[in-house]
C-alpha cells in the first residue's frame, strides 16, 4: 500500500490552467511549464480532470476514447514529456477516471448502437414497462434516465447526461477492459487515479421510486466493494507507489470505511460532499443561502471521528471543479480576504486526512461574480478564426 497519509494532490482542471499556445485552451504543455511552480508549493500530485478524447458534453467527463488525448490539450508525446519533467521533481499524475459510463460516441456504444448484441451488454438497454420508461428515475442533470432507440423499441440507461451512457459492470468484459486501461496508464508511469461517482456503477434493481428520484437502487449498491477489490487486485494494487481516491455521490460514512479500510483492498480514501451542502436551502442543488456553521463544524467532527474509528482515510478538500470557491463561499472575500483564506487552510490542513486543493486556492481565489453571461466557447472559435 502506498504511504499517502502525508501527502497533498493537486488539482488542476486543464483547460483554464494555463494555455501554452494561445488558443484559448489551456493544455498539457502548460501544466508542464509550470511544475517548477507546483513543486515550490510543495505538493505531492497532480491531479488532472479528464483530458481524452470527448466530444465535451460534460466538460470531459464524457469519454471517447480512454488510451489517447484530446487533441485540444497536446499530443501523447506532450504527456509523456509531462510524466518525465514531473517524476524528475518527485511528483505523480493521478489521472481522473470515468468508469460509471462512456460517451455514447464510444466505439463500445457505437456497436452497440449497431445491433450488436455482445455490445449492448456493455451498457443497461430495456424494453419499455407499460408502454413507458423502463424507470421514473430522474438523471442527475435533469429529466429521465432513459433515453429511447426507436431501432430497438428500448431505453438505455444514463443516470447522467444522454451522451453518457452507463456501463453495466455485471458484465464480465466490461470489467476486463477497465482493468485493461488503468493497466495501460499505469505502465505509462501514472501514480494515482481519481474515481468519478465510482459509488453508483452497482445498480441492485430496476424500480420505480415512489419519489421519483431512484438514487437508492443504484448509489453505494450490493456490489460496489466487490467490484473495487477487483480492480485493485488486477491493477493499482499491485503497486506499492499508486494512491487512489474515489467520488462517493450521496454516499454515507459506513460505506466509505468500507471503501477505504485497508483490509478490504479497494480503494486508498473517500471525497464525500456533505459539508459543501451548507449553504444549500433546504439541501437542494442550485440554492444558496448563508452557511451554516454549527452544521459545518458537526459534520467535520462526524466525519474525523467516525472514519478514525472504523479505519478508514478521508480525502480533505474546500474547493473543485464542481464548486464555488470556499473563500467566497465561508469567508469574506473583501474586507478579510488573507485572513480568510489562511484560516481555511489551517482548517483542512489540519485535519485527519489527505489534503487536495484546487487551481488558484493557493493564491486566494474567489468566485468570479460575472455581470453577464458570455458564451466561452463562441470566444474560443472567434479566437481561432
Amino acid at each position: 500500500m502506498s504511504n499517502f497519509k502525508d501527502k497533498v494532490v493537486y488539482q488542476i482542471y486543464p483547460k483554464s490552467f494555463k494555455d501554452s499556445n494561445n488558443d484559448g485552451i489551456g493544455d498539457l504543455k502548460g501544466i508542464t511549464n509550470e511544475l517548477d511552480y507546483l513543486k515550490l508549493l510543495g505538493i505531492d500530485y497532480i491531479w488532472i480532470t479528464p483530458f481524452f478524447v470527448s466530444p465535451q458534453n460534460d466538460n470531459g467527463y464524457d469519454i471517447t476514447d480512454y488510451y489517447h488525448i484530446d487533441p485540444i490539450y497536446g499530443t501523447m508525446e506532450d504527456l509523456d514529456e509531462l510524466i518525465k519533467e514531473a517524476d524528475n521533481r518527485n511528483i505523480g499524475l493521478m489521472f481522473d477516471m470515468v468508469f460509471n459510463h462512456t460517451s455514447t460516441t464510444h466505439t463500445l456504444f457505437q456497436k452497440a448502437l449497431k445491433g450488436e448484441q455482445k455490445y449492448k451488454d456493455y451498457y443497461f438497454f430495456k424494453k419499455p414497462v407499460n408502454g413507458g420508461m423502463p424507470t421514473n428515475w430522474e438523471s442527475k442533470f435533469g429529466g429521465p434516465v432513459w433515453e429511447y432507440v426507436e431501432e430497438f423499441d428500448e431505453y438505455y440507461l444514463h443516470l447522467f447526461d444522454k451522451t453518457q451512457a452507463d456501463l453495466n459492470w455485471e458484465n464480465p468484459d466490461v470489467r476486463a477492459e477497465l482493468v485493461k486501461i488503468l493497466n495501460f496508464w499505469i505502465d505509462k508511469g501514472i501514480k494515482g487515479f481519481r474515481f468519478d461517482v465510482i459509488n453508483l456503477i452497482s445498480k441492485n434493481a430496476f424500480e420505480n421510486d415512489n419519489q421519483g428520484i431512484g438514487k437508492r437502487f443504484y448509489t453505494d449498491g450490493n456490489k460496489v466493494n466487490q467490484y473495487l477489490n477487483e480492480l485493485n487486485n488486477k491493477t493499482f494494487g499491485r503497486y506499492n507507489d499508486i494512491i487512489t481516491v474515489g467520488e462517493m455521490s450521496a454516499t454515507t460514512i459506513e460505506n466509505c470505511v468500507n471503501y477505504t479500510y485497508p483490509g478490504n483492498h479497494e480503494l486508498d480514501m473517500t471525497f464525500n460532499f456533505h459539508h459543501l451542502k451548507v449553504d444549500y436551502q433546504n439541501k437542494e442543488k442550485w440554492t444558496v443561502m448563508d452557511f451554516d456553521f454549527q452544521e459545518l463544524k458537526e459534520l467535520f467532527n462526524y466525519w474525523q471521528v467516525g472514519m478514525q474509528i472504523g479505519q478508514g482515510w478521508n480525502a480533505l478538500f474546500w474547493n473543485c471543479h464542481d464548486q464555488p470557491r470556499s473563500l467566497s463561499r465561508f469567508g469574506n472575500d473583501a474586507k478579510y480576504h488573507d485572513e480568510s483564506a489562511k484560516m481555511l487552510a489551517t482548517a483542512i490542513h489540519m485535519q485527519r486526512g489527505t489534503t487536495y486543493i484546487y487551481q488558484g486556492e493557493e493564491i486566494g481565489m474567489t468566485n468570479n461574480y460575472f455581470k453577464n453571461l458570455i458564451c466561452t466557447v463562441c470566444v474560443i472559435k472567434i479566437k481561432k478564426h
